[in-house]
């Protein structure tokens, strides 16, 4: 769908170039633009391959281990359907941690794996389960410490303060991990959103 917008709108504007007379503008435009945008992401490849292997030589080293054991009483409460050894809660915390560091590339495989794991627990295969849609609300919101994306691409940019988003950030994701954590807690108690699963483990507790 995605190529389908952008084929659109490339064939749009040559149109529109056409029509009003303006072709070359429309060619100088889309060649200064290539030449903006190749400089851009030349120099927030170097800024993500910065980062990256601070957050290789963080995992080497066992710091990212022992943030995840620090969240753990976290993990535990988003999801008390998990046993406490399983799998799942360590490719989440993993996913988690790097999407707090703005590693959204080294994050992708973790979240990958963390939903594999959690749909191997699944009652209904093909239909995710409340644990799936908090950890999907999760890395949604994704709460960052430290946007090192954001700040890669005011950097790459030009940018004289690229830290400046920091905090502008931290606030923008507290807020949306909260909201995102209320929601999934709520709508799991609504019954039009649950499971026929989820009915029959509460019928179980129940009896």
């Amino acid at each position: 769908m995605l190529n389908v917008i952008w084929l659109v709108l490339l064939v749009g504007s040559a149109l529109c170039g056409v029509l009003t007379g303006h072709l070359n503008d429309v060619v100088i435009a889309v060649t200064q633009s290539a030449n903006s945008a190749f400089k851009l992401a030349l120099g927030f490849t170097g800024i993500m391959a910065l980062w990256l292997g601070i957050m290789r030589i963080a995992q080497e080293s066992g710091l990212v281990t022992r943030f995840t054991a620090v969240i753990a009483p976290v993990m535990r409460f988003l999801f008390p359907a998990l046993p406490r050894d399983h799998p799942a809660l360590g490719s989440m915390a993993m996913n988690i941690v790097a999407n707090m560091f703005g590693l959204n590339n080294a994050a992708t495989p973790l979240g990958l794996k963390a939903m594999a794991d959690l749909d191997s627990v699944n009652r209904e295969p093909g239909t995710a389960s409340d644990e799936m849609c908090m950890f999907l609300a999760l890395n949604t919101s994704s709460l960052q410490l430290i946007p090192a994306g954001a700040i890669a691409l005011l950097a790459g940019g030009g940018s004289s303060d690229p830290t400046v988003i920091v905090f502008p950030a931290l606030l923008a994701t507290c807020v949306s991990t909260a909201v995102g954590v209320i929601a999934a807690k709520i709508l799991a108690r609504v019954r039009r959103f649950r499971t026929a699963a989820s009915e029959g483990s509460e019928d179980d507790n129940i009896t």
